[in-house]
């Protein structure tokens, strides 16, 4: 009997109702090593977010301290989208106050404003929570370390009896004459036993706002009522609490003998100083890249020394009658908003006096490429260039 040979032209599917047996063994292992690379890449992810996560909340650390102290960074946002989207639209001063705290954060922050236009709505406000945490986080540590260098630096200055307590704080504001003296407001004097019985008794003659500015934001702790911007800013106290903040708290107390009519071998020992003690930790202004002080830094400083003079004991916006997020917008505006060009000779030159008081003589991040033009080791690049040109010509 013939066997017939299968048919090529019409070959049967294999039967896949059974399988090549291999040992358990093997199938486990095979098995564990899926596992194990998803697990890993999982981790990888993980890693990946907790990395962003990391980077976010430490650039955050520059936002009140540098740009917005109560605004939230969504409003920022939202008044430059709306500008952009409407450009021969009207402002309010609130509104250019928000677009100048816009810009500010993209210079404090550089990456940010690009990071806004490739991610998502998720992870954009995820980005934003992530640089709110760091920005309280900061603020909160700022107001811990002032709390306790404040009544040592009160203390020092005016010997009050009983002392003031670092580890509490309801024996400060009004209730304290020394405290008080600090945050009398300008146009008052603390010395005046009435001015002292109505600031306590909080009556309507004597209503503390901050539509006053206080008496530690001036040198001397002392206004000219004839003229009120005469040393307004320029208090040992705040310079003291930005040093504190923005450089290091053991260099807080230098701050007689720097900045103007210094003297200069003095200077350059401290600055020697400071140099050597920045290698061993770095302070807060070299890590955000700070060279110079700004406005919003110095309304940053002076909202935390006046809370940690006042006897309030967790941070809030209102204190009784006085707004500290109007105080900060008045600080801030008093810089940015000059009325007019005489003015802000007079805020360059305090802004100035101000970078000398914390970084002293230094410059060098003034030596712009039209400064460095101007030089003369580039001037005479410039004339030896032709000279040879003038050579050639002639032949």
């Amino acid at each position: 009997m013939s066997i017939s040979a299968p048919d090529s032209s019409n070959p049967q599917p294999p039967d896949v109702s059974s399988c090549l047996q291999t040992s358990p063994h093997a199938r486990a292992k095979r098995k564990i090593a899926t596992l194990m690379e998803d697990i890993e890449i999982l981790k990888q992810d993980k890693a990946i977010k907790n990395r962003k996560t990391i980077y976010y909340v430490s650039q955050g650390r520059a936002i009140r301290r540098m740009v917005i102290l109560y605004t939230p960074i969504e409003d920022l946002i939202a008044e430059n989208d709306r500008r952009c989207e409407d450009r021969d639209g009207g402002s309010t001063a609130e509104e250019d106050r928000l677009q100048r705290g816009y810009i500010e954060l993209a210079k404090v922050l550089p990456w940010l404003h690009e990071m806004l236009a490739k991610l998502d709505h998720e992870e954009s406000e995820d980005m934003l929570r992530k640089l709110k945490r760091g920005a309280d986080s900061a603020r909160g540590d700022d107001t811990g370390t002032l709390k306790d260098l404040v009544a040592e630096w009160v203390n020092g200055e005016y010997c009050p009896t009983p002392l003031i307590r670092s580890d509490d704080k309801h024996h400060r504001g009004f209730v304290s004459d020394a405290c008080g003296k600090l945050l009398c407001p300008a146009e008052w004097c603390w010395d005046d036993p009435l001015v002292r019985a109505g600031i306590r008794d909080r009556t309507t003659a004597f209503i503390i706002s901050e539509n006053s500015w206080p008496s530690f934001m001036y040198e001397n702790y002392e206004a000219d009522a004839k003229n009120l911007e005469c040393g307004l800013m320029k208090s040992k106290l705040l310079v003291m609490g930005f040093k504190a903040i923005f450089t290091s708290p053991s260099l807080a107390n230098e701050v007689d003998r720097e900045g103007d009519d210094a003297n200069i071998l003095e200077n350059n020992r401290r600055a020697r100083r400071r140099s050597d003690q920045a290698k061993v930790k770095t302070c807060v202004a070299s890590i955000i890249g700070m060279r110079k002080v700004t406005p919003r830094a110095i309304a940053y400083t002076a909202c935390q020394v006046r809370f940690a003079l006042s006897c309030i004991t967790s941070w809030r916006a209102v204190d009784g009658d006085f707004d500290y997020q109007l105080f900060w917008n008045n600080i801030v505006d008093f810089f940015e908003d000059a009325p007019g060009p005489a003015a802000q000779v007079r805020l360059n030159g305090l802004l100035e006096w101000w970078t000398r008081k914390v970084f002293g003589r230094n410059h060098r991040q003034d030596l712009t490429p039209d400064v460095i033009s101007k030089m003369s080791v580039n001037v005479l690049t410039a004339q030896r260039q032709q000279m040879e040109d003038a050579v050639f010509d002639s032949d």
